[in-house]
């Protein structure tokens, strides 16, 4: 057994919380680089050490830290090969093939800066992409008219791109992947002179899922690496030389999150499964063929799983479940714990961020808290004068910057310093989200400024409706916004996808409000209901609630 924690902390090891808070510190080395300092390390300690589990419905597929190391050195030469060098953007919408891990890897090593994607983008969001960050070359799959969209967008743009598609596929125009870099070498050695990377410059950028207007570039540093070891080692609690899955595509910034950075250095491999449809069931039967250890999801993935028979599954090699993005229903949370007998800890984070909110290992989970800061951060709550709030009362997420960016908080929002000053001030970043404390210290989640609903004279947050709705049998998932009244100025207004089995009519709406002045304020509840087939979403998958009030607005 290996692992190479100590190389970039001052501790491993506390005893409570507030020990974690108090005394951890990063020791991060002199221009450090994830590749070389994790990945080749590895290779050169524990060589046969485990680092990817990947399978699709059809192949399934291994990698040791030896082989990624080869393999993205090969891909290193690749991309040398083609002109990318340090600095230029790379565009990935690789899905969950094995082939994101080692690119990523040689990106890194090559101080390019990665900019995955969903496979999900339009012609579109490509050419808004391609064009904002300047990308020299895109890496796919080859998945509805991606190939297409991605020649359209060299039209549009006038441009030339380097191309490559990966899965061992031969199109016109493209260069095949997975056969060109087996001609190249095995070795790379650290660049040194002015192509060695710097700690402190940007290797990553995602387009942050914004739910209202054009996407921001958020460019991160190389360190943010190092700090998602807060994440897997505090927070998933993976296990040494075990498995640890986190459900999310490669475009997400929650599969680097969960699946890559924080995993490997704290020294666990990871579980992928290429999916072509998203099936829960079909999930939870890869994780427990794989013998999965630890678990993180979003709430949307726990939703499915608790409408369905999971009695008919064995937990007993889970160890552990995490899950943020949107706030756990308390209901999810209680039929969990009912079903696996493990309680699911919740964290909060943004695409600007590593893990900042958590209910760390040793803490208890309080369902519907995200938990409490992590040592990597000073939070406070703040209100519209920046004044701190008081304890139970709701304030805006910000981090503490009066000296200097914390280790894991994005650089800026590239090429963007309007909207870089815009949430940097004052000595905070503001985060946009707003939350309250209560007496034991733990946050909760209220919802995006621009979410609160207001009326008569009640601010309501969205996410403690939803979860009283959605602790009603008959409602898959649920997006509560503000609905426009002559009176109240907002009624509280719930669009409802409802579960299988169940139909729409005006009897279940009465029901369902019934429920909701049951198990939450009475004030609180839905005076208007309307079912959907799907709510809109972002193609992260986030709940866009302000296409919802656009169109009761319009």
């Amino acid at each position: 057994m290996s692992t190479l924690i100590q190389n970039f902390v001052n501790r491993v090891d506390f005893e409570s919380y507030d020990d974690f808070y108090n005394n951890f510190e990063f020791t991060i080395p002199k221009d450090f680089n994830f590749g070389f300092d994790v990945v080749d390390e590895y290779a050169r300690i524990d060589p046969e050490k485990r680092a990817l589990v990947w399978c699709d419905d059809n192949t399934e597929k291994e990698f040791s830290f030896l082989d990624m190391k080869k393999l993205s050195n090969q891909a290193v030469n690749f991309f040398k090969a083609q002109g990318i060098k340090k600095g230029d953007s790379v565009m990935l919408t690789l899905k969950n093939r094995y082939e994101f891990w080692i690119i990523m890897t040689a990106l890194h090593k090559l101080g390019a800066i990665a900019i995955p994607t969903t496979h999900m983008v339009k012609l579109h969001d490509i050419t808004y992409r391609v064009e904002k960050a300047s990308v020299k070359m895109v890496c796919t799959v080859e998945e509805d008219s991606l190939i297409e969209d991605y020649e359209a967008c060299e039209k549009e743009l006038g441009i030339e791109l380097k191309k490559a598609v990966v899965g061992y596929l031969d199109i016109p125009g493209w260069i095949n992947f997975n056969k060109e870099i087996s001609s190249y070498s095995k070795e790379f050695e650290r660049p040194v002179g002015e192509e060695r990377t710097h700690e402190d410059e940007t290797f990553l950028i995602y387009f942050s899922s914004g739910t209202s207007g054009n996407p921001k570039m958020v460019a991160h540093a190389h360190t943010y690496a190092i700090s998602h070891l807060i994440t897997a080692k505090y927070w998933h609690n993976v296990v040494e030389d075990g498995l640890h899955h986190t459900s999310a595509d490669t475009g997400w910034g929650k599969a680097v999150w969960g699946n890559y950075y924080g995993q490997w250095i704290a020294g666990t491999a990871v579980f992928v499964y290429d999916y072509v449809r998203f099936n829960g069931l079909d999930l939870m039967e890869k994780i427990i063929e794989k013998k999965v250890n630890t678990f993180c999801a979003p709430p949307t993935i726990y939703r499915f799983l608790i409408k369905e028979d999971l009695s008919q599954f064995d937990f007993s090699n889970i160890q552990y479940a995490c899950t943020a993005g949107e706030p756990l229903p308390p209901e999810v949370f209680n039929r969990f714990k009912e079903y696996t007998g493990l309680e699911i800890k919740e964290g909060f984070g943004q695409t600007e961020t590593t893990l900042a909110l958590g209910t760390f290992i040793w803490m208890e989970a309080k369902p519907g808290s995200v938990g409490k800061p992590s040592p990597a951060y000073k939070i406070n709550l703040l209100d519209r004068d920046d004044n701190i709030v008081d304890i139970g009362s709701e304030g805006e997420i910000c981090f503490d910057v009066s000296e200097g960016r914390s280790t894991g908080l994005f650089k800026e929002y590239y090429r963007n310093p309007e909207k870089t000053s815009e949430a940097w001030h004052d000595g905070y970043y503001h985060c946009g989200d707003t939350a309250w404390i209560d007496e034991d210290g733990y946050f909760h989640f209220v919802g995006r400024k621009d979410d609160i609903i207001k009326s008569s004279g009640y601010r309501i947050g969205p996410y403690e409706v939803e979860s009283a709705v959605i602790s009603h049998p008959s409602v898959l998932e649920c997006a509560i916004t503000g609905f426009p009244d002559p009176v109240r100025g907002q009624i509280v207004k719930a669009t409802i996808v409802l579960a299988r089995g169940f139909e729409a009519s005006d009897e279940l709406a009465k029901e369902i409000q019934n429920h909701v002045k049951k198990v939450t304020a009475p004030y609180k509840y839905p005076r208007k209901i309307v079912f959907v087939d799907a709510l809109p979403t972002t193609i992260n998958g986030k709940i866009q609630r302000k296409v919802i009030r656009n169109q009761d607005n319009s």
